[in-house]
């Protein structure tokens, strides 16, 4: 089951930065760090890394999710560090906002379709170190039907999986 949501994130990765479908490779699992999995696949001559995790508890229970992740990834091939994505399983409200919560420190990102990320790309770094240190991380957004909905994610594991990441060449 957690193959089968890893292989349709990177598909969903794969289709947002650009590869085309037919040519996606497959994603190398380099480590499993308690709730977030350390991943590298290559894009052409270069690797992107990223961290994945599934969240721990959906709301409202009562209506179907999808397939959900977070992922903060690494492509130093095109200077990109630590970019935050988080992917809905489902079509996302036209020009609404997601919230990310890391205990007492809220961050704002934009939505695409069925993702979205930080608003504010200097806030990218800020998002990743209160990852790093932080207990809780709750994320909120808006359905394309209006319904709102919240996912919780466990940060156990999330600095050892950054620091596998950071080795991404």
């Amino acid at each position: 089951m957690f193959v089968k949501r890893i292989a349709t994130a990177l598909a969903l990765v794969l289709g947002f930065t650009g590869v085309a479908m037919a040519q996606a490779p497959s994603p190398t699992r380099i480590e499993q760090f308690k709730a977030w999995g350390a991943y590298s696949y290559k894009s052409g001559k270069n690797t992107v890394c990223y961290v994945l995790s599934v969240p721990t508890t959906k709301e409202p229970a009562s209506v179907n999710h999808g397939d959900i992740f977070f992922i903060v990834s690494q492509r130093p091939g095109q200077n990109i560090s630590y970019e935050p994505q988080a992917m809905m399983g489902y079509t996302l409200k036209a020009g609404s906002k997601v919230t990310v919560k890391i205990d007492n420190k809220s961050f704002t990102m934009f939505t695409k379709d069925s993702a979205a990320w930080v608003e504010n790309a200097a806030e990218e770094p800020a998002l990743a170190a209160a990852m790093k240190s932080g207990k809780t991380m709750s994320v909120s957004a808006f359905s394309a039907r209006g319904t709102p909905t919240s996912y919780t994610y466990s940060l156990q594991g999330i600095s050892d999986a950054f620091k596998r990441i950071e080795k991404c060449k």
